[in-house]
């Protein structure tokens, strides 16, 4: 039987599939199986095959906040948003959502119920997973300030896992440094508030995004995680480049904490050749040794 006929009995499985359909930077080169299982049980199986056929893979949310190769990746992407997108409210304000779902959408969820902790996420373009991964935040806010704990996939082994033991700073968990860990559910205590200025503070916080960020262009929303010393846009600017490119990847007018796809041919090394230019620029003239929020899958 062919991997790909043994995949199926758990998944949905696209074969050389092209990360540009998958990722909003719209780059990327082909993966030989792109798969969608259909629940947790035929997850854990569809890595069982993986691990016994010796193929590669990473999980991906909804490809917000990252880079992929221009080359090919011979081995597999594990996409969970179409299945693994259940939530649950509780009465006392606790949110368990699955990892494959919009936090956006779970934003708006508990406007619908006047509970507040998640209106910074409202205009955020990424899946729970994803968010609990980076600790996705903005406007001072984010997603490890409501968190009670995470349910992981680990060692073949199903397990939740308190806040304090996953490590949570700025942009940083602990999952960034145990690839082989899948995030499956995350668990947050939210608070009773007033529906009306719920509402309010998220649509305004939305119109305050789509007027300062290049949400037209295909991004990867802000690439570089703020210094101490400044904001990392302000940084950009100050170095003169606004506006600057480097083959089809392009610093945007708009904010120049984004890098943005201007003409739909940036390749990978275009966007990786920007970036090193912007450190080198703001270590020399600076002396800000800048990091990257955007992850950058090499293959």
């Amino acid at each position: 039987m062919s991997i790909k006929n043994r995949l199926m009995t758990y998944a949905e499985v696209l074969e050389h599939e092209s990360m540009k359909k998958h990722t909003t930077f719209k780059i990327g080169g082909f993966v030989d199986y792109y798969i969608y299982p259909k629940n947790c049980t035929a997850l854990m199986c569809v890595l069982d095959i993986l691990a016994e056929e010796n193929i590669p893979y990473y999980v991906l949310g909804r490809g917000s906040n990252v880079l992929c190769s221009d080359t090919d990746f011979h081995g597999a992407i594990i996409n969970l948003d179409r299945t693994l997108n259940d939530f649950y409210f509780e009465p006392d304000g606790i949110l368990v959502a699955q990892a494959g779902c919009s936090i956006i959408n779970m934003a708006v969820e508990a406007m619908k119920r006047s509970l507040t902790g998640l209106e910074w996420a409202s205009g955020i373009p990424g899946s729970i997973g994803g968010c609990l991964y980076m600790n996705a935040g903005a406007y001072k806010d984010n997603v490890a300030n409501h968190l009670v704990d995470v349910c992981v996939l680990k060692d073949n082994t199903i397990c939740w896992m308190k806040k304090d033991e996953l490590d949570y700073a700025y942009r940083h968990s602990i999952f960034q440094s145990h690839k082989d860990w899948t995030i499956l559910v995350g668990r947050f205590q939210l608070e009773k508030g007033n529906q009306n200025d719920i509402r309010d503070l998220m649509d305004a916080r939305r119109e305050r995004r789509m007027s300062a960020q290049p949400l037209d262009k295909p991004c990867a929303g802000s690439v570089f995680r703020n210094p101490e010393e400044i904001p990392a846009w302000k940084l950009i600017e100050d170095l003169g480049l606004r506006g600057h490119k480097v083959g089809g990847a392009k610093v945007s007018e708009k904010h120049c904490n984004f890098i943005v796809n201007d003409d739909l041919t940036a390749t990978a090394q275009d966007v990786r050749d920007l970036i090193h230019e912007i450190k080198v620029k703001a270590k020399k003239e600076y002396d800000i040794d800048m990091v990257t929020e955007v992850e950058q899958l090499y293959w």
